[in-house]
């Protein structure tokens, strides 16, 4: 239900304003669950974004949290923060796509594609294969 409400608010503004600028999802947004703040950036003309704030910095002993449901082994070891959890999406026609965002909590990574549905709320969709099989989180606009 909040997918179909999230794809009529995204189709309804394509049809009755004006296209966003591209880099209107540049800044620092919040996921639904407000745990963890990322970045958006743009660089060389794609659009990517990394962690930058979690709600629990450290694990249960104290240390900063680490990708540790990696599968490659050699980068279980790297910090959440800073880590590049949104990569190579371009802008196209009132969407950013064909690029992907990476899931720490499950270790994998997925196409992506973002809406903006206002100037402070986007909705960022995983998917494997199909955009049909997937899942759509919306991402408060923090600054």
């Amino acid at each position: 239900m909040k997918f179909l409400l999230l794809i009529s608010l995204t189709l309804s503004k394509l049809l009755t304003k004006e296209l966003p600028n591209p880099d209107d999802i540049v800044g620092i947004w919040k996921n639904s669950t407000s745990r963890v703040h990322i970045q958006i950036y743009r660089q060389n003309g794609k659009y990517f974004g990394k962690i930058l704030w979690l709600k629990n910095l450290n694990d249960e002993r104290g240390n900063p949290k680490l990708d540790k449901k990696n599968p490659s082994p050699q980068l279980r070891n790297r910090a959440l923060i800073g880590l590049v959890t949104l990569r190579d999406l371009t802008y196209d026609d009132g969407e950013w796509s064909g690029g992907y965002i990476y899931n720490p909590g499950d270790g994998r990574e997925y196409s992506a594609f973002i809406s903006l549905v206002d100037n402070n709320t986007m909705a960022v969709r995983g998917y494997v294969g199909f955009s049909l099989f997937g899942k759509t989180d919306v991402w408060t606009r923090v600054r």
